[in-house]
């Protein structure tokens, strides 16, 4: 038996009112992609809703503590929040990262005890241009190419995406890599590739952004696809 989990690790560029201070010369940066990931939250209660999966989303900004990276890692505090004192820091991590991490790992967790095999989608967006460099893609599918109940599952997702429009440019690994450190990564760690599958769904925010008509049938079609896709694999 098949679990589906969606996340939504940047779903919003919330900030409490509290830590607003900080970003008095950061706050245009909380309305680009830095600030959150455009078109995500919508796309993940899309798929919640049509598979009556369980949704963990956060809507506060990843500038404020990146919920996606290690809780060591160098990009986990913005240059917003890196001044903090080692307490400030453990405090944010504390209302806002470890609860969030761990009520994944916990739903992850649950599933995997009862023999459930678990698939985890993650949906976030990508700005259509950075550092100069036009991404060429319309939706990326993150994976670990070594695990191969993920590796087959992307592969078959981008073949239905492409057979329904030919037109749609569906890139693997693309325009990031899925190995690189993130919440699946870490839960990869955790369970064997038999239980676990973790991909991040990337969209181009010129969807959400800027055509709004083609961003409904993008949604649309993500869901109908996925379907599909479960039900071979």
């Amino acid at each position: 038996m098949t679990k589906l989990l969606i996340t939504c690790e940047h779903g919003g560029n919330r900030i409490p009112s509290e830590y607003w201070p900080l970003f008095r010369k950061h706050r245009a940066t909380l309305a680009t992609h830095r600030g959150y990931d455009p078109g995500a939250l919508a796309l993940a209660r899309d798929l919640a809703a049509a598979f009556g999966a369980e949704l963990v989303y956060s809507t506060t900004s990843r500038l404020l503590v990146e919920l996606n990276r290690s809780p060591h890692h160098r990009q986990v505090f913005s240059e917003a929040t890196h001044g903090l004192s080692p307490d400030e820091r453990k405090r944010l991590m504390q209302r806002y990262y470890w609860p969030y991490r761990s009520w994944v790992e916990a739903q992850v967790r649950d599933a995997v005890a009862s023999g459930q095999r678990i698939v985890h989608i993650s949906s976030h967006s990508f700005t259509p241009r950075l550092n100069g460099v036009t991404r060429r893609a319309d939706i990326g599918l993150l994976y670990d190419p070594r695990r191969r109940a993920e590796r087959e599952l992307c592969l078959a997702w981008q073949r239905a995406l492409e057979a329904e429009d030919e037109h749609l440019v569906v890139r693997r690994n693309y325009p990031y890599r899925g190995t690189g450190d993130g919440l699946t990564t870490h839960l990869r760690r955790l369970h064997p590739d038999s239980a676990y599958a973790g991909i991040e769904v990337e969209m181009n925010q010129r969807y959400p952004l800027a055509d709004r008509s083609g961003w409904r049938t993008l949604r649309k079609l993500l869901v109908h696809t996925l379907a599909r896709t479960l039900g071979e694999t």
